[in-house]
């Protein structure tokens, strides 16, 4: 449908390296400042966490990286497994889709209208719940003109049949959006930015900062609040992260600007604040975060549902959130993992053994890669 509207430790980098990243990281999270907003009781804050830089990892911690996945890949982004237990991935720059398979990594494919930008490029990918049957992928790609879903096969070798289904999303050197994930309703749930234009994501003749909901097809999907739109929620600065967990709830976590990262429930037709707020902000007609936390402990880019918990990776925060989703549907307070140990966290994917595959993205510009960065690492969590 074309729419009209426009398994090593991180060495732990010098201090004038920090501050020059600091400054790079701008449009993950802008600088913390020291406001403080009140906060409902239905929103947990973190507030009280390390920022120590120094690489952390917890011998005891029972989630432990077990092994790496995959190495020297450039900014993994979009990450899913196919029926046979095998991965695709895409890599932000390169543009190229790859096959895991164990530990081989073989490029399948290259989406040629790629256009990189600051945070655009080849970004989210899903795998379609029948694919046993239609072999079909979907991905997310910053193209000259704009940001859009294509659709493409994929038969165990190569990629064939790419067409677009949803064009028409804008597109910018920053806030891209870019996540896709399947629902148990078997659409299609795509998260937009506003590209630093603000008023876009109150502006429901725009698709950007919105969360879209839409069939294999491209189509708006049945059930939608304006069944002629693709909308399905609003008010988004620049969704990262979405997941379903075992109760069928979906569950997005977001950048901020300059207070508040966010972890949202996300409901049909809610508005969750953006420009007007930002975090926990009280304002009438405005859904508020369930977590939120200063940028510098996470810029959440991914968010993951296993083991019943939320897992949240962060880019600036570089670690593994793990946050309980408690029996009342409300999360409980968010505990960290590999402080500083692998850099900055971009994917977080449950894996069919019960797993995460965690992406890092040392190679997007704004990190200190290691020898073998990026990876992808295999964490359990038990």
């Amino acid at each position: 449908m074309t729419l009209p509207w426009p398994t090593g430790t991180r060495t732990t980098t010098l201090a004038c390296a920090a501050v020059f990243a600091c400054f790079l990281t701008a449009c993950d999270s802008a600088t913390q400042s020291n406001d403080e907003r009140p906060t409902d009781p239905g929103t947990v804050t973190v507030t009280e966490t390390q920022t120590d830089t120094t690489p952390t990892i917890d011998p005891n911690d029972p989630v432990r990286v077990a092994h790496t996945i995959a190495t020297d890949l450039e900014a993994p982004w979009g990450l899913g497994f196919l029926p046979d237990g095998t991965a695709l991935v895409t890599q932000r720059d390169r543009g190229t889709i790859s096959l895991i398979d164990g530990e081989s990594v073989r490029e399948v494919g290259t989406i040629d209208e790629t256009t990189p930008t600051a945070e655009g490029g080849l970004l989210g990918l899903a795998v379609s719940p029948d694919f046993a049957t239609d072999q079909r992928v979907f991905v997310y790609v910053t193209t000259a003109e704009d940001n859009r879903v294509l659709s493409m096969r994929f038969d165990g070798s190569s990629l064939s049949d790419i067409e677009p289904i949803l064009t028409g999303i804008p597109n910018g050197d920053i806030h891209d959006g870019g996540r896709l994930a399947f629902g148990p309703d078997g659409f299609l749930y795509v998260s937009t930015g506003e590209t630093g234009d603000e008023d876009l994501s109150q502006d429901d003749e725009s698709l950007g900062g919105k969360i879209l909901r839409i069939t294999p097809e491209g189509d708006p999907a049945p059930g939608n609040p304006d069944e002629q739109s693709p909308v399905w929620t609003k008010g988004h600065r620049n969704v990262q992260g979405l997941a379903f967990d075992d109760q069928d709830r979906l569950w997005a976590s977001e950048f901020g600007s300059q207070v508040w990262d966010e972890v949202n429930r996300i409901e049909p037709g809610n508005n969750y604040g953006w420009p007007l707020g930002e975090g926990d902000s009280n304002l009438e007609g405005y859904v508020d975060p369930q977590v939120q936390w200063s940028p510098d402990e996470a810029s959440p880019s991914s968010v993951a549902f296993a083991d019943g918990a939320l897992w949240v990776a962060s880019l600036r925060g570089e670690r593994l959130w793990q946050v309980p989703i408690k029996g009342d549907g409300t999360l409980g307070r968010p505990v960290p993992h590999f402080v500083g140990a692998y850099g900055r966290l971009r994917t977080v994917v449950a894996a069919p053994d019960g797993s995460l595959w965690l992406g890092t993205s040392n190679r997007d510009g704004r990190g200190d890669p290691a020898p073998d960065d990026d990876r992808i690492l295999r964490v359990t969590l038990s």
